[in-house]
């Protein structure tokens, strides 16, 4: 499996990382990017099962790379990881494609449930 995680936060990256170890296999690949503009280019070139993407990111938002994406590949699966929970941002990420909405910061025990749900889909 083909994983992409985007967030301008280094320590943010880190810790998705460090529960995706629980629940991937040494055979699973894992991307980083730092921004929206990366997000989009790493997603044309690796086409990731899975995208973890922040929202607020500089250069492009997690929004935009959303829409892009989703563009691209209408059946991407992109879960966003954000501080931004306001309802409208939820309810746009929702309408834009994405498959999940998780608050940070994500803990092992979310990260379980995204992996048992996305092998049921």
């Amino acid at each position: 499996m083909k994983i992409l995680v985007t967030d301008d936060s280094k320590m943010a990256r880190r810790m998705v990382k460090k529960t995706l170890a629980e629940v991937t296999t040494p055979e699973d690949e894992i991307f980083e990017g730092v921004n929206g503009v990366e997000a989009v280019e790493i997603y044309k070139e690796k086409n990731p099962d899975i995208v973890f993407l922040d929202l607020t990111m500089p250069e492009k938002s997690g929004f935009e790379a959303l829409d892009e994406i989703i563009a691209m590949d209408p059946k991407a699966k992109v879960i966003i990881i954000s501080a931004d929970i306001q309802k409208t941002a939820m309810e746009r990420v929702k309408e834009s494609g994405a498959i999940g909405f998780i608050k940070k910061p994500i803990d092992s025990n979310k990260m379980k449930e995204i992996f048992e749900k996305l092998r049921k889909v």
